[in-house]
């Protein structure tokens, strides 16, 4: 299935806006974000199971456990801070 990916903050700086990516029917964000982190560089340093981050599902939040649709965008954000 093709799954869009977008970014935003931090993540975005590093990664860039956006990137297509092919996934397994089935999988959850959870899977798709260490699939990520699986890559390597710049994907598991942003990405990293340390790191705080939220996920959208087609401009929804989601958990983890979330499973992704056909032709779906999943977004990856840190978590909004308030001052």
């Amino acid at each position: 299935m093709k799954l869009t990916l977008r970014y935003f903050a931090s993540i975005r700086e590093a990664l860039g806006p956006f990137e297509t990516i092919e996934v397994s029917a089935g999988s959850t964000a959870g899977t798709v974000r260490d699939a990520l982190i699986a890559r390597g560089g710049g994907h598991a340093e942003v990405l990293a199971r340390g790191r705080a981050l939220r996920c959208a599902l087609n401009q929804v939040l989601c958990a983890e456990e979330t499973v992704i649709e056909a032709d779906a965008e999943l977004a990856f954000f840190p978590p909004v801070t308030g001052g």
